[in-house]
């Protein structure tokens, strides 16, 4: 009975924190925030990923990488950090990423990859604390919506107040849809031979904690 009673209150536990999490920018945050970033240029942004599955990239995941060549091609951006690492399926989230990022048309030099991260929360910690090893000043996160959203606040309290986010703007995204190809990648480049599944190694308390950025290390 004890073991029960406990799965239901993490049960609810998450059902909550999910509904807030269900919190997005609004379209009208969005664009201003875009146009805050507009007047800037960083030396890097963060792009967290996505889990990889059936070979071939979905909504999300292209998504972030348009984004991602978007910024580029307007300069806001001078270099793309990609993080992700196997964590739902046997690919590297951020090599699956940069592949894409390339084969779409932005320069191998300009691409950077972080392959630690496991939740969104650590796609910001590792990447910034990479970024900054490598000389990288001026960051920023760039996603959808709802994921910037949800690690605004990490992000200001543990890695930086300084960072920006900068959200989809889905008008933007509407515009430059018809432009959108899916390009072939040699998606095996990303293969993690020793994967596996984040399911299978952490239990659901632990991946919780690690959603909120209590499983990092330093």
């Amino acid at each position: 009975m004890a073991v029960i009673f406990t799965k239901s209150i993490l049960i609810l536990f998450i059902l909550c924190l999910f509904g807030l999490a269900s919190c997005t920018f609004s379209k009208k945050t969005c664009k201003k925030l875009y146009a805050q970033a507009s007047k800037e240029q960083f030396d890097l942004i963060i792009v967290p990923g996505a889990p990889f599955e059936n070979n071939k990239w979905g909504r999300i995941v292209k998504g972030r990488v348009y984004w991602a060549k978007f910024l580029f091609d307007k300069g806001i951006a001078k270099n793309i950090m990609f993080s992700g690492s196997s964590v739902y399926s046997p690919y590297y989230e951020s090599i699956i990423m940069s592949l894409y990022a390339e084969a779409i048309g932005i320069p191998k030099e300009n691409i950077f990859i972080e392959t630690k991260a496991e939740h969104t929360t650590e796609n910001v910690y590792y990447s910034y604390k990479k970024a900054i090893e490598l000389g990288f000043k001026k960051i920023a996160v760039a996603s959808d919506p709802f994921q910037t959203k949800m690690v605004r606040r990490f992000t200001r309290r543990k890695v930086s107040p300084d960072i920006l986010m900068i959200p989809f703007v889905a008008d933007t995204l509407k515009m430059i849809e018809p432009t959108m190809t899916d390009p072939e990648i040699d998606y095996k480049k990303a293969f993690n031979p020793n994967f596996k599944s984040i399911t299978k190694r952490e239990s659901l308390w632990k991946r919780l904690r690690g959603t909120l950025g209590k499983n990092i290390k330093e």
